[in-house]
């Protein structure tokens, strides 16, 4: 089924739910923020099928922390250009939204036994803005962005998601933006480059977990043993995938689009889970 028509079909179910959906984005390489790809198409399609948020919530692979989880409260994020060797008009890329800091504080509150914190100097690294752009192209929506615990087990991401699951009936849309399988290590450069086939091995077993809703095997890691160390050499791509998953329950339907594998060893895998 093509993008456009599992698209359809998603705009369709969203129409009837109050309750806002979950978003996990593949975003890949910085580049797909200037440039016209089938990634970038496909994310201002889903743009226009989400229903308008009070505010966005980004997880994203790029704020890292340790023994703590930080939440932005500033007022207007800055958008971070948290990466070299790219052109400059990447580089004069800003997404001038405002942030949520009052809603933000709340989020604190509700993750006080996840060791939370109020962080104002952080902002929106690229991957948010990223795909925000696409998203919601006038900036006009509040968006703030919590970090992820890099000390944890990768179940506390699963725990992350599921309490900050029912800011989703406070009009909040929850974003996750890493990549299903991230190993820059192993990068074939070149268009078309064959996936590795541990690449397509752990991106087809996440989607079948995922499926399944067998998320505690998602986060066993001596369970996902060497595959996962070859989708992962670090987890921080993987997390955010992770919370979304926790963020949903059984009322929710799930729906994948952009499922290649880029460059051999980065899958662009994204799904929705929205309200039946």
């Amino acid at each position: 089924m093509s993008v456009t028509h599992t698209l359809a079909s998603l705009r369709d179910s969203l129409s009837a739910s109050s309750r806002m959906p979950l978003v996990f984005l593949g975003h890949g390489s910085p580049m797909n923020a200037i440039e016209d790809t089938h990634y970038a198409r496909a994310w201002t399609e889903l743009g226009r099928t989400l229903p308008r948020p009070q505010a966005i919530l980004v997880v994203s692979a790029h704020w890292m922390t340790r023994g703590t989880t930080l939440v932005d409260v500033s007022a207007m994020p800055k958008t971070i250009h948290d990466f070299y060797g790219f052109p400059q008009a990447l580089f004069d890329q800003q997404y001038p939204a405002p942030g949520a800091p009052e809603l933000a504080r709340d989020v604190v509150t509700l993750l006080a036994s996840h060791h939370s914190d109020e962080d104002d100097s952080w902002g929106l690294d690229h991957g948010a803005w990223t795909v925000l752009k696409f998203l919601y192209p006038g900036a006009d929506v509040p968006v703030f962005q919590v970090s992820i615990d890099m000390s944890r087990g990768l179940d506390h991401q699963l725990e992350i998601g599921r309490t900050l699951s029912q800011l989703r009936d406070r009009g909040v849309l929850i974003l996750g933006s890493g990549n299903v399988v991230h190993n820059l290590r192993a990068v074939k450069w070149g268009a078309g480059a064959t996936p590795h086939d541990w690449a397509l091995e752990f991106d087809r077993l996440f989607a079948d977990k995922l499926t399944d809703r067998d998320f505690a095997a998602l986060a066993d890691r001596k369970g996902l043993g060497t595959l996962l160390a070859q989708a992962h050499p670090s987890v921080d791509h993987y997390l955010p995938a992770l919370t979304i998953a926790g963020a949903s329950d059984d009322r929710d339907d799930l729906t994948f689009m952009t499922d290649n594998i880029d460059l051999a060893s980065v899958s662009m895998r994204s799904y929705v889970f929205h309200a039946r």
